[in-house]
Formats: C-alpha cells, sequence, structure tokens
C-alpha cells in the first residue's frame, strides 16, 4: 500500500512536470472569473438554463467514457455536475482534462443544461487547471474519518466532510449575529491589550513570556475585563469585545487553551439587565442560525423560546442535594455536610467555596434548559458588588445549558476600597497555593477612584454558544485549529 502510494504521488509530480514543460503550468495562473457558485446555478436554475456560467472549485469526481466525461466540481456552497466533451473543448484540451486528478482545482465555463436523468450541470466550453494536487484526499466512501487527523488537517477535513464546513459557516454567523444584535443595542465594538503585565478578572493559570525590547516579563489575558471596565470609566457606556483569551488549563470536550470570549458591560444597569440583554440575544441567534427557537443537542432539544429559569445558587442546592445552606452557620459545618456528601474540598476554602463546589457536583448536570443561576458566594466573586441585603453573597448569576457554564455576569464591583480588600483576599489565596487566583492592578483600583457608574457585565464563551447551536459533541468540532500535541519527527 505504501509503495503504491507513493507511486501514485510520483505520477502525480511527473503530471505537473509534463504540464510545466508543455507551457501550461497552472501555478503561473493568477486569476479566474467566477460568476456563480454551485448552489446559486441550481436555486436559480429557471432564469439560468441555456445561459453561460464560470465555476471553480475541486475537483471530487470525474467519470472518463471515451470522446466525452462527467465531473463534480465542489465549491464553498456545494457540488455541482460538469460534462466534458472532447468535440467542444477540443481534443488538446480533452487530452489534457483526461489527465486531471480528483483534488485538481479547475474553472468551467460553459452552458447551464439538465441531463437526460434531471440533473443541473454545465455543459463545459471551457475547463481550466487552476492548481494541481500533489497529495491524494482520503478514499472517497469512507471519507476521513479519524478525529485527530481530522483536527490538525482541517483543510482536508473541510473538503471531505460537508457538515464540518456548515459548522463553521454556522460559526461565523454566530458571531456575526451578535454583532448585528449588540450594534442595535447601542453597544461600541472595542479591542484591548492581549498582551498585559497583570493577567486579571478571571480564575485561571495565565501564559507567559518575555518581551524582548522592554526586558519585561508579560501574560497572555485571561479575560477581557478589567480593560473593558476602564472603558465604562472612561464614558463609553456600552461597550464589547470578542477576542482570543488564554488559560494554560487541561484539553476536555470543553476546554481549548486558547478560546474566544466575548464580553460586554453596559453603564447604569444591574446583573437583572444583563440576563433580559442574554436572553433576548441567545433567541436571536437560535432563530437567525437555525430557523427555530427549539435546537436540538444531543438527546435533548433546548427551547429558547420559554422564559429561562431563575434560580439562586442556595435554591438549586436545596433543590438536588438536598441541603438547606441558610442552616449553615460557618466553614466548619460547611465542611460536615461536603464530608457527608463525598465533595471534596481543600484546607484554603471556607463556607462560600464550599457552596459552590457542592453545586459543581450535585447541580449542574440537572440544569439542561437555559437556566440563570443567581447570587454567588463572596468568596468566589472578587469582582461583584455584594447583595445589599446578605453581603455573603453578591449579585452575580451564570447561565447554564446542557449541564454546562455558558455565560458568567455580575452587578460590577464600583467601590474602589472594597476592591482592593477583594484583592487582598485573592492575594493571600494565591499565597496558599491557589494559582488561579487574581493579584492587584493598581491602574485598574486607581481607575475605579476616578469612578465607575453602577455598571451590569457579562461573560460569553462563543465555543460553547457554536457547539450547542450546532450540535457538535466537543470543542474541537468548532475550532477551525484546536491546541493539539506535537506529533513526534
Amino acid at each position: 500500500m505504501e509503495q503504491n502510494l507513493n507511486e501514485i504521488l510520483k505520477l502525480r509530480r511527473e503530471k505537473l512536470a509534463n504540464l510545466q514543460n508543455a507551457g501550461k503550468d497552472p501555478f503561473v495562473i493568477t486569476k479566474f472569473d467566477q460568476t456563480h457558485h454551485s448552489v446559486e446555478i441550481k436555486e436559480n436554475y429557471d432564469e439560468l438554463e441555456g445561459k453561460t456560467v464560470s465555476v471553480a472549485g475541486r475537483m471530487m469526481f470525474k467519470r472518463v467514457m471515451g470522446k466525452a466525461s462527467f465531473c463534480n466540481i465542489q465549491d464553498l456552497k456545494g457540488s455541482i455536475q460538469a460534462y466534458v466533451a472532447r468535440d467542444v473543448i477540443g481534443v488538446d484540451s480533452y487530452t489534457d482534462f483526461k489527465k486531471y486528478d480528483v483534488g485538481d482545482i479547475i474553472g468551467i465555463t460553459g452552458e447551464v443544461f439538465k441531463t437526460k436523468t434531471g440533473e443541473i450541470s454545465v455543459h463545459a466550453a471551457s475547463v481550466t487547471l487552476l492548481s494541481k494536487s500533489l497529495q491524494i484526499l482520503p478514499e472517497k466512501y469512507h471519507g476521513l474519518t479519524d478525529t485527530d487527523t481530522r483536527y490538525r488537517q482541517r483543510y482536508t477535513d473541510l473538503i471531505m466532510n460537508a457538515e464540518v464546513k456548515d459548522t463553521f459557516v454556522k460559526r461565523s454567523k454566530i458571531i456575526s449575529t451578535i454583532r448585528r444584535f449588540l450594534d442595535e443595542q447601542g453597544f461600541m465594538e472595542v479591542e484591548t491589550p492581549m498582551l498585559v503585565q497583570n493577567a486579571g478578572g478571571a480564575a485561571a493559570r495565565p501564559f507567559e513570556t518575555h518581551f524582548n525590547a522592554l526586558d519585561e516579563d508579560l501574560k497572555l489575558r485571561i479575560s477581557l475585563e478589567l480593560y473593558l471596565k476602564r472603558l465604562i470609566v472612561g464614558g463609553l457606556e456600552r461597550v464589547y469585545e470578542i477576542g482570543r483569551v488564554f488559560r494554560n488549563e487541561g484539553l476536555d470536550t470543553r476546554h481549548n487553551p486558547e478560546f474566544t470570549l466575548m464580553e460586554l458591560y453596559q453603564a447604569y444597569t444591574d446583573y437583572h439587565g444583563m440576563m433580559d440583554l442574554t436572553e433576548a440575544m441567545y433567541r436571536r441567534v437560535a432563530q437567525e442560525v437555525n430557523g427555530s427557537m427549539q435546537v436540538p443537542y444531543g438527546e435533548h432539544v433546548i427551547d429558547f423560546e420559554k422564559p429561562f429559569e431563575r434560580i439562586t445558587m442556595v435554591d438549586a442546592v436545596k433543590k438536588y442535594a438536598n441541603v438547606d445552606w441558610n442552616e449553615v452557620k460557618d466553614t466548619a459545618q460547611a465542611r460536615e455536610i461536603a464530608d457527608k456528601l463525598h465533595v471534596e474540598y481543600e484546607d484554603r476554602h471556607q463556607k462560600g467555596d464550599i457552596l459552590s463546589l457542592i453545586f459543581e457536583e450535585y447541580v449542574e448536570e440537572h440544569l439542561i434548559q437555559p437556566t440563570f443561576v443567581m447570587d454567588h458566594p463572596i468568596e468566589i466573586s472578587p469582582l461583584t458588588k455584594k447583595k445589599p441585603d446578605n453581603p455573603e453573597y453578591v449579585e452575580r448569576f451564570e447561565m447554564f445549558i446542557n449541564g454546562w457554564e455558558m455565560a458568567n455576569a455580575y452587578s460590577e464591583l464600583n467601590d474602589p476600597i472594597d476592591q482592593r480588600e477583594r484583592f487582598k483576599a485573592q492575594e493571600a489565596m494565591l499565597a496558599a497555593g491557589d494559582e488561579e487566583a487574581n493579584t492587584t492592578d493598581e491602574d485598574f483600583l486607581n481607575a475605579l477612584e476616578i469612578g465607575m457608574p453602577p455598571t451590569g457585565g457579562i461573560g460569553y464563551g462563543i465555543d460553547r454558544l457554536v457547539m450547542i447551536m450546532t450540535n457538535s459533541p466537543a470543542i474541537r468540532d468548532v475550532l477551525l485549529f484546536p491546541t493539539m500535541k506535537t506529533l513526534d519527527k
């Protein structure tokens, strides 16, 4: 098999050399005037029948039958059949065409017609080889199925698997829909630094690097939050950014070390305003991308039409773990409950941390339909306003779908004195061994001292949103180029 493959690859290079020696080098061609895509021709056949079109794409199939042949051209939108006859394109061109390989990129100009079997096709008047494929595509009927190879060679995956291309077309549409929605709501899109001195705004380990010009160590951002809040201080009342963030964490079906995050901040609102905005945005995305607010995912159908459930973390733990956290007096009692529930915790974890751990263990898996889980303990929310009536908790929610955290939102903390104390607590956690704790950001504190209005903020993981909207089981299925371990050479 290996020998046969080598012979095939050698033959392809020989074909290229022969073309070049004959003055027909495809790689010197700089353009081809493509007038239509395959789907456009099929959808508008009544208007285009008998008219001349030019299509271009990858030849995925060829059947030579003496003086006439059929081939199939795959382009961005789909594929279309072409009928190639020697008496029409000429003997020399037809001789060349018969030597073309599946995988070659060709341009065809000709009239639109239907074959005897009723298939809409292009009757070629000319065929132009635009690029010679020197590799072979996976075998037609089995396609490219090995997931590791699919992720490493996404270009081949896109060629061989139409549903993969559809996923990434939908991904682009999801992002453009979000942009349009937020633009209509008066938000301004901005850009903030990726290389930062202080990687704050989330609980995550940063990647570290060194900037030679300044001889200074820097980090890749883990969040967009602290810079966007600076802009709220500056008077830009509604801002958002869609950008890459980087977290030095493990790989699994829902995590990739670099991923796309959308964060927005709106002055003069709170976390309830963020819930309303989120419901409206998710409904808009579902309708525009899938044409329905009922979206299948795995064995479930996610219903974005009915009001999203809103429940506090304390009530959720009571509902699913049968623990009334309002009766828990201190950290010692919280640890006793965790021991009974077989929930693991660390020495540094306080009462609120343990509530969150129990929630993760007993509640998350039940939150299939869109659910806002509100009012988190202050220990796990260093950038959030306290609830005025109960300062052990903060005005924060996370949205869950299919048991996954999909969004994280706050009534943003704008008290610089309180914020400094929260940073001190984070520093203590860092010293105690929590590598995901924040460090004090003096410039951000200075911005808060200038004055930030009451503000609502939220972060959405775009990749998980795309997973839900495209029924994709793993985050790597919605990343064009996921992080992969380097293959041994």
